[in-house]
């Protein structure tokens, strides 16, 4: 009987683990960089953010369903048919960017004119999305290569992609924001800017490195593939369940923003760095969930149902071994941690409980994800769709009455995401016993 080893397991896990919390460092530069420009900027920035996020996930959901035929495909060595699955994720992935960079245009000033309560926020908000949301098509093909790499389990290439995109990001953005190398300075919007400049160079990487791989020949990857309508409806099938259930994991997560911002400036941009602080754990958590999910379809290609209960359990310890002494230091040295991302000590003072209260709910949220990640490495995304809404609706119930109805602080606002984690464990746990795979 197939068993993936603790070593095998990191060894998917780690250049993952790399270009995630590389990526993740794009959002933490904005926000240090914009920490530095202002509170107005910092608040704002975080909406964008969330809302752009909104967007992406369309692309990034259908990428996990293309993620998982391919790692079928991959445990039943038919490589060609992983190639055309890729091919066919590119060329849907580029056409819905371009739609979605229409859309925005149009109506992202009337969605955000209507969901915030500040003018000015919202101003700078439509400023960064008008530089940010043509990033998309660029963040949609990178989409498409990780899918390939992550269900073909050949991560490395992923590593340096992501450590090119965070070094020029980092460049561009002192460039633009600060207005150097005389330049004018373009604040937020240079942010934005930066941010896409910086997916540009990472795809041309990605092409370049993609190129002289060995196997490309084996993938079918030297050659566009021709366009089968069935390839596609076959990737949408599975994929579709993926997007919507990622388009509204985001949304809700936007929400959750909105009511904060209607609480106050001071609150949304602590929140704002407690976003990013978050996002580079939930970056380390998802590179072990997402190997979970590859290494279950892979093993299920093979036939090795018996095999992803002890999968699951030595990816849920690999987890919680590299993230509680990151919880426990970022709990010990919260103004370390939070000064880091600005100098406004106001901002950081009201940020520093809900830290404490988000680094204990991520040991829930470890087993969350592991297991829902877990459902959608078997193949059913409708059932994961069903799941996450389940946990999403107690979610934003807790949010409306919390904090849009009780007015509550910081600290039991962010107390929302354990809230979330402990439906979601319950309903994966339930769905995978039932099913058998635990």
């Amino acid at each position: 009987m197939q068993q993936y080893s603790y070593k095998e397991i990191w060894k998917v896990s780690y250049p993952i683990l790399i270009s995630l919390v590389m990526e993740q460092l794009i959002g933490m530069t904005d926000t240090v960089f914009l920490g530095r420009v202002g509170e107005l900027e910092l608040g704002a920035s975080a909406v964008a953010g969330v809302y752009y996020m909104v967007l992406y996930m369309l692309g990034f959901g259908f990428s996990i369903g293309a993620q998982i035929m391919i790692g079928h495909s991959n445990g039943e060595k038919d490589y060609r048919k992983a190639g055309k699955v890729f091919w066919h994720a590119l060329y849907f992935l580029v056409a819905l960017s371009g739609l979605l960079c229409i859309l925005s245009e149009f109506l992202s000033p009337v969605v955000l004119g209507a969901m915030l309560s500040s003018e000015d926020i919202s101003f700078q908000a439509d400023s960064y999305l008008t530089w940010r949301a043509p990033g998309l098509v660029l963040a949609f093909c990178g989409c498409a290569y990780r899918a390939f790499y992550v269900g073909s389990t050949h991560t490395r290439i992923l590593s340096m992609s992501s450590v090119v995109m965070v070094i020029s990001n980092i460049a561009f953005n002192w460039v633009l924001i600060f207005g150097k190398l005389g330049l004018e300075p373009m604040g937020i919007r240079g942010a934005a800017l930066g941010s896409t400049l910086a997916e540009g160079v990472s795809l041309l990487y990605l092409i370049i490195a993609t190129s002289h791989r060995k196997e490309i020949k084996a993938y079918g990857l030297d050659t566009p593939c021709r366009f089968e309508p069935g390839m596609l409806r076959s990737i949408l099938k599975v994929s579709l369940w993926t997007m919507i259930q990622s388009f509204f994991s985001i949304f809700t997560w936007l929400i959750f923003f909105i009511f904060i911002e209607h609480t106050g400036q001071k609150a949304i941009a602590a929140s704002n760095i407690l976003r990013s602080t978050s996002g580079l754990i939930w970056m380390v958590l998802s590179a072990f969930a997402s190997t979970g999910c590859s290494l279950i379809s892979n093993l299920l290609g093979q036939g090795r149902k018996d095999s992803v209960r002890p999968l699951i359990g030595k990816v849920l310890k690999l987890s919680y071994a590299v993230l509680i002494p990151v919880l426990l230091f970022f709990c010990l040295c919260p103004r370390l941690i939070l000064g880091l991302y600005t100098d406004i000590q106001d901002i950081i003072e009201v940020a520093i409980p809900g830290l404490w209260v988000l680094c204990a709910s991520y040991l829930l949220t470890i087993p969350a994800h592991i297991l829902f990640q877990a459902v959608a490495g078997t193949g059913d995304t409708r059932a994961a769709f069903f799941l996450e809404m389940g946990a999403l609706v107690v979610y934003v119930l807790y949010c409306t009455v919390v904090i849009a109805l009780m007015r509550s602080g910081l600290a039991a606002s962010w107390a929302s995401e354990a809230v979330y984690a402990a439906s979601m464990t319950l309903l994966c746990t339930l769905f995978l016993k039932k099913r058998g795979y635990i």
